[in-house]
């Protein structure tokens, strides 16, 4: 099972940044892009980031992916492969970006990058109803960010979003169960070492830093998918319920027995690919 394929990747010692960041690049490294998948290198407007494209991919739709790690590491290669077979299931252009990262760069760096990036893509005259906006456990909090960004702005919203395993709590203060306690490859530690490095002594309740304190009124149809035993799932349980209340059409899918970045693993289980093929159906679904 997916859980104990990882689960010896945990520890009770408390890991460096420098340790973390090098073992998602590990892990990154061991996921090759399909063959035939345009890898790509560009300047969005001024954030780092890479088109992904698929041979069949559309010039016309685009996913700009947010990749997670805690806002502090996490990098381009852990989410390439995923981002690749996101590309090739959904038709569509990906636009992975290397936004800023705390403890270096802290909040709000990362949802600037993210509103520059996202201006850039409009700019390049795609149509905003040909966008969709995803990203994983950060990167699916900060995809709600720019939502909420982009709405105060005034700019145009893209057509739909995918927040996938979403961290949207800096307060911590969501429930775990004892299974995900106990299985996830995530954990509460991680997430309290990751707060401080984004937010320090800043706002824990910051609207962009924390979207359970966001008016959600007005942001556009979105796909919310977390795994049954991590222990974000109260985080987008209760992000779910707050959309839903607001009048978004906010749906929630819980998958049975998948614990954190599972949908990032596709060579090693089923379930990674069938993820990627949930994204891709409702992209393909709101942008044509």
């Amino acid at each position: 099972m997916f859980a104990a394929g990882v689960k010896a990747q945990r520890t009770d010692a408390t890991p460096t940044l420098e340790e973390l960041r090098a073992g998602m690049e590990a892990m990154g490294a061991i996921l090759p892009v399909p063959e035939g998948t345009v890898v790509e290198t560009v300047d969005a407007g001024g954030v780092p980031a890479e088109w992904i494209i698929a041979p069949n991919a559309s010039g016309e739709r685009a996913v700009l992916y947010l990749h997670g790690g805690g806002y502090a590491i996490g990098s381009l290669g852990f989410v390439r492969d995923f981002c690749a077979r996101l590309s090739a299931a959904a038709d569509a252009r990906v636009l992975s970006l290397d936004y800023r990262q705390g403890p270096e760069n802290p909040f709000p760096a990362a949802v600037d990058d993210a509103v520059a990036a996202y201006r850039w893509l409009v700019a390049l005259r795609t149509d905003p109803a040909r966008i969709v906006v995803s990203g994983e456990s950060a990167g699916g909090g900060l995809t709600i960010a720019l939502l909420i960004a982009l709405r105060d702005a005034g700019d145009p919203l893209p057509a739909a979003a995918v927040p996938i395993s979403p961290w949207v709590d800096m307060e911590l203060c969501g429930e775990v169960s004892g299974d995900a306690n106990e299985s996830d490859l995530l954990t509460t530690q991680h997430l309290h070492l990751f707060a401080n490095w984004y937010v320090g002594d800043g706002d824990r309740r910051h609207p962009l830093a924390n979207p359970l304190y966001a008016d959600a009124h007005g942001l556009p149809p979105m796909l919310i998918l977390v795994g049954e035993r991590e222990i974000l799932l109260d985080d987008a349980r209760r992000f779910a319920t707050r959309a839903q209340a607001a009048g978004v059409d906010a749906e929630l899918e819980v998958v049975p027995g998948m614990i954190h970045l599972w949908h990032v693993f596709g060579p090693m289980f089923p379930e990674a690919n069938e993820a990627s093929d949930r994204v891709a159906k409702f992209v393909r679904e709101r942008i044509g």
